[in-house]
């Protein structure tokens, strides 16, 4: 019984990044469907608690993937990438729920084109995202690794991107926006959706980091 518990053990982190890329993907998509629905209450509060659900789970799937760095022997790459990838994820997350309650919190009173711009690219930063956690116990292949960077060089892009829309949001904002209770509240909020991507770059950085040692 000792002797199985010194045994070498891998377990399951990669099949653990997966399932919290897909809560990340599940919350933007939802977080997405809040702010084409915005107009309409019910449809509004319905999302916006898919996107509270999404966050959930993917803390719980953060705190295994903790627990398991202090049970398991050997991983299967560097522990501290373990931990500092698995929690730049669950920042995602958390910032499509803090997006989603700030709009409720502040009683924004209609969704700009900037906002579901803004929300279009972080869900697309968030999908590619995915898709690279998903590469990650590929590396020991040449196609993995290479896969992995590509992604991370789209996600670079779609973060540029998302800079490119909050500037030029923030600057109609400023020159067009007469009531500035509701200026102070999209600039919040656009702030907040750039961080999304900002935060997906992030992990796009770790991710190669993770590829340039183990591949």
């Amino acid at each position: 019984m000792i002797f199985g518990k010194l045994l070498p053990r891998e377990g399951n982190f990669f099949e653990l990044f997966n399932q919290h890329g897909e809560k990340i993907v599940e919350g933007s998509r939802a977080f997405i469907l809040m702010v084409e629905n915005y107009a309409d209450q019910a449809a509004r509060e319905r999302h916006a608690e898919a996107v509270i659900s999404a966050e959930r789970q993917a803390d719980k799937i953060t705190a295994e993937v903790n627990r398991l760095l202090h049970t398991t022997f050997i991983t299967p790459i560097d522990r501290e990438q373990i931990h500092s990838l698995i929690n730049a994820m669950d920042d995602i997350v958390d910032l499509l729920q803090d997006a989603s309650e700030t709009m409720s919190l502040y009683d924004v009173r209609a969704m700009t084109e900037e906002v579901v711009r803004l929300a279009h690219l972080s869900a697309k930063c968030c999908e590619r995202v995915q898709h690279a956690v998903s590469l990650l116990g590929r590396l020991s292949k040449q196609d993995g690794a290479q896969a992995a960077i590509k992604t991370c060089e789209e996600i670079d892009q779609l973060e540029s991107d998302a800079d490119r829309v909050m500037r030029a949001a923030m600057s109609k904002l400023f020159r067009e926006e007469q009531d500035v209770r509701e200026l102070i509240k999209l600039k919040a909020i656009y702030e907040q959706l750039e961080s999304i991507s900002d935060r997906c770059e992030d992990v796009a950085n770790l991710i190669e980091g993770i590829v340039l040692e183990n591949s």
